[in-house]
């Protein structure tokens, strides 16, 4: 008989079927609740969770019929819809036995029970329970791996030494569970790593979760990451399971990760050191087996000497560091990266496979690339859409424009929109394709600096 039968809420206006009860439940239950007076249930609903809750049929305004049982069943599980609950009554039979589980009862016991009945029963209604956690993750799961799917994994390209570099890196460190942090520029493919990481481990056949940190909101953090009940906050319709719990026995890939506030770092540091996690509106932690894959454009060493960014944490997570070579260091990987990008759009697009002219390889290698791959890849689709001919051409890419062009333009075009153009592209190359520093510089909100390279082409 399994011992640990969790936390059992008891409602019955006997006073002397309470006591009775816990008497013999709390040898078997983690935690025994009980109360007589059925209208505490929204409060007992709304301030804790209970593995199995047994609800008498019938209190003292109506004895015989069951409605306030009914009633009572009703109310618990609108407040949780996976509760498991146990209706108990001195007066059933079969007819209301059938009615009691259509409506969402798990089982049905008869008092004066038989202890060892009553103990089967709840035994099997933990079960139960925990099924329906694990249903519920499952369906979390497997609604990111349908995500995962649909993203275009592509394998990473490259054939300089600095890329081989990384190959070398991702194999030694990919058949371990070992912390990776993965450094680069904006737009250097730290989550294409990230992926090809998971992809050559051994949690490859579990889901591989992506979390960007730095579009969660300070007071989405928690619910995000850690989940929440049904009712823990106004827009909590229904249980859910956060990145985390999700991730478990896969691997979690926290982009952006210096993106987060000292306050946010704390808690973060907490669950990865406690392996646990603590859903909003709930008291029980949940244990969490993630590989955990983190990835920042931030200068995290510098972070920690300005306080910014805790040295605890950055030990935590860059067990092994793999730094991402920006694409103007990699020079001998643009014509790869080009004429993949070219055949990728061109079928996007279904058009006929374009050549890219010697001439226009020749600008696209000397261009510095602030925006780094996701630059390229971008220009090679804009081009590949606007361009007529079998081949492209320099003119093609009339878009680019060198740090040293913006300024000489930026001096005479008093157009609006080529002004802007010119700042943006200044402020990106001033700070090595840090969008964030480039943002911060140019008194905009990354999202409004994004915004401002699409309308722009950049």
């Amino acid at each position: 008989m399994d011992k640990e039968l969790g936390k059992i809420l008891i409602i019955d206006d006997d006073e002397d079927v309470l006591i009775a009860a816990k008497l013999l439940l709390k040898k078997h239950a983690k935690e025994v609740i009980i109360e007589k007076n059925p209208k505490k249930i929204p409060f007992l609903m709304n301030n804790g969770t209970y593995d199995v809750i047994l609800l008498d049929m019938n209190f003292s305004k109506d004895t015989t019929s069951g409605k306030e049982g009914f009633y009572w069943l009703e109310q618990i599980l609108e407040a949780d819809p996976q509760a498991v609950v146990i209706l108990i009554t001195a007066f059933g039979d079969v007819e209301m036995a059938v009615k009691a589980l259509k409506e969402g009862a798990t089982d049905f016991v008869l008092k004066p029970w038989q202890n060892e009945k009553l103990l089967a029963t709840l035994s099997a209604a933990i079960k139960l329970k925990q099924s329906y956690k694990e249903v519920s993750k499952l369906k979390s799961a497997k609604k990111q791996l349908e995500d995962d799917i649909n993203k275009s994994f592509k394998d990473i390209i490259g054939d300089s030494p600095a890329m081989k570099n990384v190959f070398s890196i991702i194999d030694k460190v990919a058949g371990t569970d070992a912390n990776v942090l993965i450094l680069g520029e904006n737009g250097t493919g730290k989550e294409l790593v990230a992926r090809a990481i998971h992809q050559r481990s051994l949690r490859k056949d579990n889901v591989f979760v992506g979390v960007d940190m730095g579009a969660i909101t300070e007071t989405l953090f928690e619910s995000e990451l850690f989940g929440h009940k049904k009712g823990a906050f106004t827009d909590a319709k229904e249980d859910r399971a956060g990145r985390f719990e999700v991730a478990s026995n896969g691997s979690l890939f926290l982009d952006e990760i210096g993106n987060l506030s000292m306050p946010l770092q704390s808690k973060l540091l907490t669950a990865l050191q406690g392996r646990q996690v603590t859903r909003i509106g709930a008291n029980k932690p949940i244990d969490v087996d993630i590989r955990l894959i983190c990835a920042t454009n931030m200068p995290v060493y510098e972070m920690v000497s300005e306080n910014t960014f805790r040295q605890d944490l950055l030990y935590r997570i860059n067990t092994v560091e793999i730094h991402l070579p920006p694409l103007r260091d990699r020079q001998g990987d643009i014509e790869l990266l080009a004429s993949h990008f070219v055949k990728v759009y061109c079928d996007k697009y279904r058009k006929p496979t374009k050549k890219i002219a010697p001439s226009t390889m020749k600008k696209l290698e000397k261009y510095a690339w602030p925006g780094n791959i996701r630059e390229l890849q971008h220009a090679i689709e804009r081009a590949i859409i606007m361009s007529d001919g079998q081949a492209l051409m320099p003119d093609d890419f009339f878009f680019l424009v060198q740090k040293a062009d913006a300024n000489t333009e930026a001096s005479d075009n008093l157009n609006l929109d080529d002004v802007e153009k010119n700042v943006i592209l200044k402020a990106i190359n001033k700070h090595s394709g840090n969008i964030s520093k480039a943002a911060k510089e140019l008194g905009l909100t990354r999202a409004s600096l994004y915004r401002r390279l699409e309308k722009h082409g950049l």
